[in-house]
Order: C-alpha cells, then structure tokens, then sequence
C-alpha cells in the first residue's frame, strides 16, 4: 500500500523515487496522483518526505488535482536552458532536473519509474548522471521494485474502485450474453435480423460500445476467441469468423477505468446452444480447479504452492501441465492467476520456478484463471474471476457472474 513505501525505499537503500511522463496510462504516476490530467510530469519522492510534483503551468490546475506539493518547471527556465544547450534537449532537460535535485537536496541512491521513449529516457539519465556525481539511478526488476511491491496490496479506495469495475465488467457480459442468445440461428450458424452472419467483430464492437456507455475505457482490447483460436491463451479472435453454436468461445475482458486507472479481468467460456462431450468434459477439469483453489487460497499462503495444487489436480486427470512438460501447448499451459490494479498484470505472481517467493497477503487483489488448451481439438477452456484477500485473509470475488457453460438460445 502507499503507506508502505518509505519502510520499502528503506529496505531497498533508496533515499528517492523518480517517476516520469504523462498522467494518463503511466501507472506508476497516477499511483502518486491520481487522475491529474498530464502530458508531462516529472514526480520525486525523497525517504520520508512528500513527493514534489514537477508541472507545466498550463497543466497546474490539472496537477493541484494530485493533492500533492507543486513546482512550475518554468521557474527553471526551460527555453533558456536549450538555448545555452545550443538546441540539445537532452542536455538542457537534464541540467533542469539537476537543478530540481539541488533545490530539494535530493542525493544518494534512487529508482527511476515511469513510461517515456526509451532512447530518449537513456539519453537523458545517462548525461544526469554525468552532471549529478552525487545522484546513483538503479534499476529494479518489475515485480520486485518498490513501487510494485508498494502496489501489490490495496486500501479501501483501490478495493472499491476495482470492485465498481467489476461490477461494470459482469454487466456488460451479461448485456453480451443476451445479444447473442436473442440471435437467429441458420443450421448451426448465428445470424441477425437481416439474415448475415454473427461475427465476432460484430460482438467485439458490441462490448466496446456497452463499455463505454458506463464510462470504462477498453485499452488492451478484448479476447472473444472461439474453436482453435480458444486453445491459444492469448490469441483475441478473428473479426470475420461467424458465431456458430457448440463451439467453445473464450471470453475475456479486461477493462479499466478511464484514463489509465484501475483494472478488472475476467473470463468466461461459452457454448451457444449446447456443448460437446469433449468440451463438457474439459471444462468440468477446469471448473474444479477452480473451486478447489477458490477454497485453498488464504493470505500467509505461497503463490507457488497454490501453482502446484492445480497442477496436482489437472495432472490426476491426464492433463500435461508446465510442470510434467514446461515448454507445452497442451493442456495446462500459464499461471494459476497474477495480482491486478493499475496494470493488468503485477504482483503477486503464481509462477512455479523455484525462485517464486510471492506470499498472498491481506489486501492483494489477484485472479483466479485455471485453463486447459488442446489446438490439435480447437478446444480451449478458462474461468477467471477477480478477487481480493480480504483482512481476516480469505478471498471475496470482487464482482461475481454465473459460471454456466451453455448459453441457451432464445432465438433460434
């Protein structure tokens, strides 16, 4: 949680944090300052002090938003330093946040965050670092920076705003789920009033739209995948390909709040009409797994082992898994879940190597996704459904939706 993050630059040995570049879709930004609309922003945390947010003038109505101790970048001024730089931009930009480590007596050792152009970001912290002999920039593995550690348990707040996603997610599946089963059917294919194919282009622009008419932006896409591009994990679904009934489709959504906030994720599996013997069968698999570790997962538990108990469970019933076969396409092929918040991903991770020492602990909001894929079937099955430890350390799905595999049709 935020409240964490001195006691972590502590533990880490840095004396500040530097996050960089826009507001919008930056989440280690707006983790310090919400939904400030920036185009730039340059932020510093010293160990044990407010962070100073470092603004545009035109954006300092934007940046007071944040809440947080404000300095205008024109009191450096910009322009005159690229002028005595003879137009080098990166030379001026970092001789002004040299200057904004001397005014706030930032010194020693620190990790640098944001997303920025890479090429121009390495310029950049190279010739600070040249200018700055006082200041050492490290880095940081993702899932074990500072900040992502800070980030792996949520406060109230980030609970709830999670929660008003899902509950924003599970209504638009469901408005889905009543589009598709008010269709027509020709033999075994879904078709609409004016008598042409049900596409999955047509359901995809569908969620786009219900999404945004509850105001959740949609910035990675949507997964609508149906027959063998099911039985590829992240393969999305092709936009031409006609709904036709008994064929496993894999739903998963993962929207966000405006603006680059907070995420929901969740999937389900559908068969319109009716399912096959085969997709019955697989799906059952997944289905109890997925409650099994709905009722094994508690904080204090390691992520690994619950790895494991799924690969224990899928592998009794002849399933491959990446621990009897690690470089599979068959069978159970990823992690049990992921933690969930500003970004779709973060920590904690449910990876089984061995070097995977991520506990849950109250507070975390991660999912629960068991999956089985056979391409060589076009069959692929996933539940997924987003929860959070709650304090007395047992999960909550955060919004729940009926897990049934076969949407009846009404229109047919």
């Amino acid at each position: 949680m935020r409240s964490d993050i001195d006691a972590l630059m502590e533990e880490a040995g840095h004396d500040f944090l530097l996050v960089r570049g826009p507001s919008i879709s930056n989440p280690n930004m707006v983790y310090f300052t919400g939904f400030a609309n920036m185009t730039f922003a340059t932020l510093i945390k010293k160990r044990g002090e407010e962070a100073v947010l470092i603004c545009n003038p035109m954006e300092r109505d934007e940046a007071a938003k944040s809440g947080l101790r404000l300095k205008n970048i024109d009191d450096y001024g910009p322009l005159q330093q690229i002028e005595a730089a003879g137009g080098d931009v990166i030379r001026a930009s970092a001789k002004i946040l040299s200057m904004a480590f001397d005014e706030f007596r930032v010194r020693g050792q620190g990790a640098l965050y944001g997303r920025l152009e890479i090429g121009e970001a390495y310029a950049l912290m190279r010739q600070f670092e040249l200018s700055m002999p006082t200041v050492q920039l490290v880095g940081e593995p993702r899932g074990h920076a500072v900040l992502a550690r800070a980030r792996t348990t949520k406060d109230a707040d980030e609970v709830g705003r999670i929660r008003r996603m899902g509950q924003i997610t599970t209504a638009v599946v469901s408005e889905i789920a009543d589009f598709l089963t008010s269709q027509r059917v020709r033999g075994d294919m879904l078709i609409d009033q004016d008598g042409q194919p049900v596409t999955i282009g047509v359901v995809r622009r569908q969620i786009d739209l219900q999404l945004a008419r509850r105001g959740a932006d949609n910035p990675d896409g949507t997964i609508f995948a149906m027959g063998h591009d099911a039985a590829v994990p992240h393969s999305i679904g092709r936009d031409d390909e006609a709904l036709r009934l008994g064929r496993p489709i894999i739903f998963d959504i993962f929207p966000s709040e405006p603006g680059g906030g907070y995420y929901y994720d969740f999937t389900r599996t559908w068969c319109l009409g009716y399912a096959p013997d085969d997709v019955l069968q697989v799906y059952q698999d997944v289905l109890d797994v997925y409650k099994s570790l709905l009722k094994a997962l508690h904080a204090g538990g390691a992520c690994r082992d619950f790895q494991f108990a799924a690969c224990d469970i899928f592998e009794d019933r002849g399933h491959p898994t990446q621990r009897t076969a690690p470089n599979t396409e068959r069978g159970f092929v990823h992690s049990l879940g992921h933690g969930l918040g500003l970004d779709v991903h973060e920590s904690p991770t449910f990876s089984g190597l061995a070097s995977n020492d991520d506990i849950l602990e109250p507070g975390s909001v991660i999912t629960l996704e068991p999956g089985l894929y056979y391409p060589d079937q076009d069959l692929g099955v996933r539940l997924e459904d987003t929860l959070w430890i709650r304090p007395d350390g047992t999960p909550e799905i955060l919004a729940t939706y009926p897990l049934d595999l076969v949407l009846r049709m009404n229109g047919a």
